[in-house]
């Protein structure tokens, strides 16, 4: 057995199999995703950290949403905007594409634990205990996922179907048996998807219980709305991802687990400051106080 048998230096994404039309409205409507992205998760992380009404423990989880979501977008974006929309060829290094699937994971596992706790009232040295464990144990179930396709080898073909190193597409070019690999994935699911998902529904469906009982109609649609919102990028992330990584591989062909990719790493950071702040009488007062305060000045 050779001592080294990864012999593919290098990876060639095929990103989106359209044409170079559909490929420069692709290119532009990615390019205004990220930027909105960027824009309004560092508005809502900059009023965070600056306004002090906001120094409390529910927004301490969203700053450190807000972060996640900006390292998503970081993370795979620019790679699509540069090389998989633009140039005929798409190349990423081995070294490259493993360390993009490590911070994939990372933030990924990591929001699904912040998740969880931004649905709990808690003191604030509890919740910081809690970033720091959702941020550890996300780094640590990516470090185990790369480790183990670092042990497999990989001697062609070196064409990845997706548009960044997604970790299922990896694993389907190794020269090995990959049923350890996958029987990690599923289980690991099971520990940060499902897991965190029960934990979550359990206090909405209380929240849900009490506003059934509010009398007022106008304030039984108010709390709903905001309930609602909240669900909403609940669903929308654990849903897309358990269809991806806990269906059957024959539910959802190689395009569609493209698309899945990309509710939960761009559509998603870009609607969570919607939704989780935008939205927020909290957030709007301290967007309001800084536009008087440069009026004022």
């Amino acid at each position: 057995m050779e001592e080294n048998p990864t012999m593919v230096t290098e990876f060639i994404l095929l990103g989106f199999g359209l044409g170079p039309r559909i490929h420069r409205v692709l290119f532009g409507m990615f390019s205004f995703f990220y930027s909105f992205t960027l824009l309004s998760n560092g508005v809502i992380l900059g009023f965070i950290c600056l306004d002090p009404r906001l120094h409390t423990p529910m927004y301490f989880f969203l700053s450190h949403l807000a972060i996640v979501h900006i390292a998503y977008a970081c993370n795979t974006v620019p790679l699509t905007l540069a090389v998989n929309l633009l140039k005929p060829a798409k190349p990423i290094s081995f070294a490259g594409c493993m360390a993009q699937t490590f911070l994939f994971l990372t933030f990924a596992h990591t929001e699904c634990l912040l998740l969880v706790a931004v649905s709990v009232i808690m003191s604030c040295r509890v919740c910081i205990s809690l970033v720091a464990t959702s941020w550890t144990c996300g780094s640590l179930l990516a470090l185990v996922h790369v480790s183990l396709i670092l042990r497999l080898p990989f001697c062609g073909p070196h064409e990845i179907n997706h548009f960044f190193c997604e970790i299922l597409s990896v694993l389907k070019l190794a020269c090995a048996d990959t049923r350890l690999n996958v029987v990690i994935i599923f289980a690991a699911c099971v520990f940060i998807l499902v897991g965190p998902l029960c934990l979550v529904l359990v206090p909405y469906t209380r929240i849900l219980l009490a506003i059934l009982r509010i009398q007022s109609g106008a304030g039984r649609r108010k709390a709903f709305s905001t309930c609602s919102s909240h669900l909403c990028v609940v669903g929308l992330f654990f849903g897309s991802a358990i269809v991806m990584y806990m269906a059957p591989k024959s539910s959802h062909p190689e395009e569609q687990q493209k698309i899945l990719s990309l509710f939960y790493s761009l559509f998603n950071p870009m609607l969570n400051p919607l939704i989780y702040s935008l939205r927020n009488a909290e957030v709007k007062g301290a967007l309001w106080r800084v536009l008087c305060k440069e009026i004022l000045s």
